[in-house]
Order: C-alpha cells, then structure tokens, then sequence
C-alpha cells in the first residue's frame, strides 16, 4: 500500500487545495468588509447586519485551518460544516446551491491527493 502521494498528485493536491482555501479567504474577505453590497445580499439570505462579521471571522479561521498542513483535516471537517451551512441557506431561499457544494468537493479532493492515508484509513480502506 502507497501512503505517500506521487509527484504530480501531490501538486494537483496542493492546487485543489489553495482555490477553495482562497475562495473561503476571498468570501471571509468580503464579509469583514461590511460594503453595502453584502449587507443587502445577508438581508436576502435573512440574516441581521449583525451577524455578518462573526460569520466572517469563522468562515476565516476555517479557511487558515485548512490551508496550514498540520491543522488541514480539521480545517476540512470545520469547512464541510460551514459550507453545509451556505449549501442550506441557498436552498432555503431558493437560489441555486451548486456554489459551495462545489467548492466542498474541490477542498476534498484537494486533500485526498495529499494525503490519501488519512482518506483511505476514513473508510477503511
């Protein structure tokens, strides 16, 4: 058994990693912002002016946790949450849900190609 990723996956690993880990940091980015664009975009999502920074702040720390090697797979756990979070907002409102769930499956893929002794021990493999 190979528990130590080839050349070239561990680069497509590192690659699938940091989009979504930017994406998140690029959102976390935004909402710390406090523009008035996303102020109206929580409104729509019904959620209070307030909320937005706290939501921020997390969507942040998930983001740094993921994107540091020692800390990625709680990152990954932490983000799978958050994002399953967004994916349940959108529904609820319907707008299409496709966005975060994406990125969730990018942020997996991403890790198994670096690590693939920690997925394949996660299903028993």
């Amino acid at each position: 058994m190979q528990d130590q990723p080839s050349k070239a996956r561990k680069i497509a690993g590192i690659v699938l990693t940091v989009l979504p880990g930017l994406m998140l940091l690029m959102g976390a980015g935004a909402k710390l912002s406090g523009s008035p664009e996303v102020v109206e975009g929580f409104g729509k999502f019904g959620f209070d002016a307030a909320t937005i920074r706290p939501i921020g702040i997390t969507e942040a720390i998930v983001a740094l946790l993921y994107l540091v090697p020692k800390t990625s797979f709680l990152g990954a756990i932490l983000a799978t949450g958050y994002l399953g979070g967004a994916v349940c907002t959108h529904v609820r409102i319907g707008e299409p849900w496709f966005a975060p769930f994406l990125i969730g499956v990018l942020l997996w893929v991403g890790f198994g190609l670096r690590r693939p002794a920690v997925i394949k021990g996660a299903f028993g493999l």
